[in-house]
Order: structure tokens, then C-alpha cells, then sequence
């Protein structure tokens, strides 16, 4: 038996070897989840993703769990941002409800998803291979096989995410450029200065429609993503667009390994010093480079910040020890004015 078939789930490729292509028989995709059309799940999952990990970072910020990793002081959220958490969650509310109301009308225009073709679309994928890659009949299973059904997808989820940043990019450049538009729109999301992660969607109504909807939609639709393939899309920037404004550079984060875009990347772009600088978003830093907007300081701002929360952090363990120090020294007393409290009835008994 060849060696790469153990990489091939079982009974899944024969078709593959076949003189002639299979037959298809087209029916309806069964969903995800029974009674949950996966269109309507794609519009469910962001909204569920981005409260849950907002909360998550939320949490976080309550309870003091990451302070060695904050980017900025806990006092500054309250002392420099200009709108309260409150008007921030409303405003969200408000861009999810838009959101998923124009999803529900491309969901209505969008044909029923389909399944039993994909067998047929593989044999004349292999047919089309270079003979280079045929030379060994399994290694070329194994290449439509995983090129198909993982290949194809990441491709056009990572194609996705480019035409995103690029939609992105050159909107919000232009919000910060025009006076009118940032004056009008922008500046709603800039009464962040320093942002936390239920911030991330923080917009103008119209603005958040047109750099966040319009944006991921345009994708989806030009990449001809499936349900499926959009809801991955979706809950993954979705993911990515909280951890820009979560406030913490944290070590052991996946999306601020990844990518070079990450929370101090865009913290920057939120300070006086750098609003003109670092547009892009969420992913990539390639059109910054581009055209020469990326803020030179970033790995000298990174010290500062990291210096800045390590004293803090300091001050913060002192505090700490120090309230520990004085529960403690309550709990003894407390014990000690309950020891007196027993004793003196035996006392006044033996004077009896």
C-alpha cells in the first residue's frame, strides 16, 4: 500500500481513478445546524463571537487578570475617552441590528446551497493536474483531494481578507483626510482614545455600514464564498477587529502572532500622535507601506508602552500585596475580638 494513502480518509477517492467522471446528483446542502439555515447562522456567528470575546476581555479588565500586558493604564480609559461604555454598547447594538438586517436580504436573494456535485468537480480537477504531479497516482488524490475541500476555501478566505484590508484602507484614509467626512462620521470612533474591546465596532451608524458591511459583503460576494466559507470570514474578522481594540499586547495571542496589524499596531493610530498614520485594518500593514503612512515610531512606541506597563504593573503588585496585607490584618483582629468574645463569659463564670 503506498505510504501517502494513510493521509486519504478511507472510501473517499476511488471515484478519483475512474476512465470516465462520476455522475452527479444535486441536492440541497443539509445546514450545520438542523432547523438553522447556514445563512442565517453566517449572520448569527459574528454578532455571538463579538460579544463573547468582548466580554471575555471585559473580564479581563475587571478583574485585573492581565495588567502586565495592558497597553495603556486602567485610569486612562476613564480620564482620556470621551463616551461612555454605555453609548458604546448602544451604538454597537445599533450597527449589528444594520448588519444583519442587509444580510437577511442578500440571504433572500442567495440561491439555496447545493451538495453532490463536488465528487464530479474533483475527477476533472485531477484531470487538469500538470503531469509533474501526476507521477504518483496517490500524492495526486491526496493534492485534489485536500486541495479541494481546504485548498480552495483558505484561498479564497485569505483573498477575502485582502480585498477587505483594501476597502478599508482606502476608506478610512479617506475618512481622516476629508475634514467633512471625519468631522461627520469618523471622529465617533476617535472618542476612543484609548480603545477597549467593546469599542471595536464603535461607529457612525452610516459609517460602520459602509467600511464594516459593505466591506465584508463586497468580499464574500467577489470571492464567491459559500455560507459556510462567509461565516468563517465573518467571525474571523470579527475576532480580529475586537483584538485590535482589546488593549492588551498579549504574548500568547494567536491573532497578534499572525499578523503584524495587531492592538498596538492600531492603539497607534488612535493617540494624537499617530491619527494621521497606520489606516490599515484588520489584517494586513501592506498598503501603509504602500503609500508611506506607516507611523516609524511603532517599535519605539512598543518600549514606551511596555516600560509605561511594567511600572505599573509594579505599582499594581505593591497594591495588591499591600490590600492582601491589610485583609489579613482585619481577618486577625476579627478573630481576636471574637477569642475575647468567648473567653469573658468563662471568666465571669469563675468569678461566680
Amino acid at each position: 500500500m503506498d505510504k501517502f494513502s494513510q493521509y486519504i480518509p478511507k472510501n473517499t477517492t476511488g471515484f478519483l481513478n475512474q476512465a470516465y467522471p462520476p455522475t452527479s446528483v444535486v441536492i440541497r446542502r443539509p445546514d450545520l445546524i438542523q432547523g438553522v439555515p447556514d445563512g442565517i447562522l453566517s449572520l448569527c456567528v459574528p454578532i455571538l463571537l463579538y460579544w463573547s470575546y468582548s466580554t471575555f476581555f471585559h473580564i479581563v479588565d475587571t478583574y485585573e487578570l492581565a495588567e502586565k500586558y495592558r497597553i495603556h493604564p486602567s485610569e486612562e480609559v476613564l480620564q482620556r475617552n470621551k463616551v461612555t461604555l454605555r453609548v458604546v454598547i448602544q451604538d454597537v447594538i445599533v450597527q449589528h441590528i444594520i448588519q444583519t438586517l442587509v444580510g437577511l436580504v442578500f440571504y433572500k436573494l442567495d440561491p439555496v446551497p447545493t451538495t453532490g456535485y463536488e465528487q464530479r468537480e474533483m475527477w476533472y480537477l485531477k484531470q487538469r493536474l500538470p503531469p509533474f504531479l501526476k507521477w504518483n497516482d496517490t500524492i495526486a488524490n491526496l493534492l485534489v483531494y485536500y486541495g479541494y475541500w481546504y485548498g480552495l476555501s483558505a484561498t479564497k478566505i485569505i483573498i477575502a481578507f485582502v480585498i477587505i484590508d483594501t476597502w478599508q484602507f482606502f476608506l478610512h484614509r479617506l475618512m481622516h483626510v476629508n475634514k467633512t467626512l471625519y468631522r461627520k462620521f469618523h471622529s465617533r470612533h476617535h472618542k476612543l482614545y484609548v480603545p477597549y474591546a467593546f469599542g471595536a465596532l464603535f461607529n457612525d451608524p452610516f459609517e460602520g455600514f459602509l467600511l464594516d458591511t459593505v466591506g465584508a459583503g463586497l468580499a464574500a460576494i467577489i470571492t464567491g464564498l459559500t455560507p459556510r466559507e462567509s461565516m468563517v470570514l465573518y467571525g474571523f474578522s470579527t475576532l480580529k477587529t475586537v483584538d485590535d481594540h482589546c488593549g492588551y499586547s498579549l504574548p500568547f495571542d494567536i491573532f497578534q502572532i499572525i499578523f503584524p496589524n495587531d492592538s498596538i499596531y492600531h492603539d497607534i493610530h488612535h493617540q494624537h500622535f499617530g491619527i494621521k498614520s497606520n489606516f490599515s485594518q484588520p489584517f494586513f500593514t501592506f498598503w501603509d507601506r504602500f503609500f508611506g503612512t506607516t507611523f516609524h515610531g511603532v517599535d519605539q512606541y512598543k518600549q514606551s508602552q511596555q516600560k509605561i506597563t511594567l511600572e505599573r504593573y509594579k505599582e499594581f503588585l505593591a497594591s495588591r500585596q499591600k490590600s492582601r496585607i491589610q485583609k489579613q490584618q482585619q481577618q486577625h483582629s476579627k478573630v481576636e475580638r471574637y477569642s475575647d468574645s468567648e473567653d469573658e463569659p468563662d471568666h465571669q463564670k469563675k468569678e461566680q
